[in-house]
C-alpha cells in the first residue's frame, strides 16, 4: 500500500511537473517584450546602408545563404551534434520567407529566438544577438526589408526526436539565455566597449571560440577554442603557445580584413565569417575586436613537452613533410607569408584538438578571397593520397617541431576524420 501511494505522489508530481513546465514554454513563446518604435525604421537611403553593415556584422549572410544560390534565401546546412538544422529563408517572399513580417516579429525571432514556428534553436545565435542595440536592430530591419523576394521552401527543422521537440527549447534557454541587451564594461576604453559589443553581440564569436557543453551550451572557460562540424576555432585569448599572444594589433586586423596574416590563413567557417563578415567592418571596429579580445584573461593551456626527433612517428612524419610539404611550407616551416600559413610557433598547431589540421590536410582549404587578399592560395587535399598513418604522423612532426609542441595524432583520429568528412579513401589500399 505504501509503495502505491508513493508511486502516486511520483507520478502526481511528474504531471504537475510536466503541466508547469508546457506553461513556461507557452508562456515564454507568447509573452511580450519590449518595443522597438516602429518609426525608428525609416526605409531611408542612409539607414538601410547602415543596416547592411550591420548584416554584416552579424555574419547573416553566411549561414543564410547556400553558396552559388539566391543570398538570404536559406536552406545552408549546419550540422550540430544533435542533427541537421537548415536555416530559414530571411528573403521577402511572402509564403516561404519573412515578407509578411513586422518589425515586432523580426526583432522576436533574432534576439529572443521566438519564431513563426516557435522556439528557435540556439543554432541560430540569438544568445549573442539579443545583446544588440535597439537602432541596431531598426536598421538591420530597414535593410532586410530590400531583399528581393526568393520563393524557396526551407525544411527548417530535420532533427531527430526528441531534439525535433521545439518546446524542450523552453529549459534549453532557462538554463543557458541571458535575454538582455549589451551591458558596457566600467572603466575601460570606449574601444573595449566597442569591441565587447561586436564579438559577444552581432559578432557572435564565442558560437565557434567556446567549447560547449553536452546540452550544447557555452562551458565557463570562454573564448578558449571549440570544435563544431570537424574544425576546431582556436583560442582567441591572449595565451601565448595556443591563442593570441604573439599576435599584434596589426596581425588580428590583417586577419579579420584579408583573411590573411604573418602566422595564419583563414579555412573553413572561418573562411566564411571573413568573406561575408569581418573583411566588410570598418578599420576603428576591427582594432575594437582586437584591443578586446587583447584584453582578456588568458586561457589555461599549458605547453606541453615536445615529442623528441627520434620518436618512430616523428621519424615517419619528417619524410612525409619533406616529400609532400616542404615545397610549400618550407623546411623552415615559415610558409610564405600572407599565403601560405607558417607552421613553426603557429597557435592552430598548438592546439589540444587537432581536428582543423587533419580536415585541411584530408579534404584541402581555399583561402579566403578578399578586397584585401584577392589571390588567396588553396592547399589541394591529400586525402586519396597518404594513408592515415602517414596523416597522422606528419601532423604529429609538425605540432612538434620549430618550436611547436602538442599531442600526437593518431591513426584512428584520421580515419574517423576521413568518415566522418566523407573524405576520399586512400588510393594505396
Amino acid at each position: 500500500m505504501k509503495k502505491t501511494t508513493l508511486f502516486a505522489a511520483l507520478a502526481g508530481c511528474a504531471v504537475i511537473g510536466g503541466l508547469g513546465f508546457i506553461g513556461l514554454a507557452e508562456y515564454g513563446q507568447h509573452k511580450s517584450f519590449t518595443a522597438i518604435d516602429a518609426k525608428a525604421v525609416t526605409g531611408a537611403a542612409d539607414q538601410i546602408t547602415r543596416g547592411q553593415y550591420v548584416a554584416a556584422m552579424g555574419d547573416c549572410a553566411a549561414c543564410h545563404s547556400v553558396p552559388g544560390a539566391q543570398p538570404y534565401a536559406g536552406g545552408y546546412a549546419l550540422q550540430t551534434p544533435f542533427g541537421v538544422i537548415k536555416s530559414s529563408n530571411i528573403t521577402q517572399d511572402v509564403e516561404t520567407g519573412i515578407g509578411d513580417w513586422n518589425l515586432a516579429q523580426f526583432d522576436k525571432a533574432v534576439r529572443h529566438g521566438i519564431g513563426s514556428h516557435g522556439y528557435l534553436y540556439p543554432a541560430m545565435p540569438y544568445t549573442a544577438y539579443s545583446k544588440m542595440t535597439h537602432q541596431d536592430m531598426a536598421d538591420l530591419w530597414a535593410y532586410i526589408k530590400t531583399l528581393p523576394a526568393v520563393r524557396q521552401k526551407v525544411v527548417e527543422n530535420e532533427l531527430p526526436f526528441p531534439y525535433n521537440q521545439r518546446l524542450l527549447l523552453a529549459g534549453w534557454n532557462l538554463l543557458f539565455f541571458k535575454d538582455q541587451v549589451f551591458t558596457p564594461i566600467p572603466g575601460v576604453t570606449a574601444a573595449i566597449n566597442r569591441g565587447d559589443y561586436l564579438v559577444n553581440g552581432p559578432g557572435h564569436c564565442a558560437a565557434c571560440h567556446t567549447a560547449k557543453n553536452a546540452l550544447g551550451g557555452d562551458v565557463a572557460a570562454a573564448f578558449a577554442g571549440g570544435t563544431l562540424q570537424g574544425w576546431h576555432a582556436p583560442d582567441l585569448t591572449p595565451n601565448p603557445h595556443t591563442g593570441l599572444g604573439k599576435w599584434s594589433n596589426e596581425d588580428v586586423v590583417s586577419y579579420l580584413k584579408t583573411g590573411t596574416s604573418r602566422q595564419a590563413v583563414a579555412a573553413g567557417p572561418m573562411m566564411e565569417a571573413v568573406e561575408n563578415s569581418t573583411q566588410y567592418l570598418t578599420d576603428d571596429d576591427l582594432h575594437s575586436i582586437t584591443a578586446y579580445l587583447q584584453q582578456l584573461p588568458a586561457s589555461q593551456a599549458t605547453p606541453t613537452v615536445a615529442i623528441g626527433a627520434n620518436d618512430a612517428q616523428m621519424v615517419q612524419g619528417k619524410l612525409v613533410y619533406e616529400s609532400q610539404c616542404e615545397a610549400c611550407h618550407t623546411a623552415s616551416g615559415d610558409g610564405v607569408r600572407r599565403m601560405i600559413p607558417q607552421q613553426s610557433g603557429n597557435a592552430q598547431v598548438n592546439a589540444a584538438d587537432a581536428s582543423s589540421l587533419i580536415n585541411v590536410v584530408l579534404k584541402g582549404a581555399d583561402a579566403p578571397l578578399t578586397a584585401g587578399n584577392p589571390t588567396g592560395a588553396g592547399m589541394p587535399g591529400f586525402d586519396w593520397k597518404l594513408a592515415d598513418e602517414d596523416v597522422a604522423a606528419v601532423q604529429t612532426y609538425i605540432r612538434n617541431s620549430w618550436g611547436n609542441s602538442a599531442g600526437k595524432v593518431t591513426a584512428q583520429q584520421v580515419a574517423a576524420a576521413r568518415k566522418q568528412l566523407d573524405a576520399q579513401p586512400w588510393a594505396g589500399h
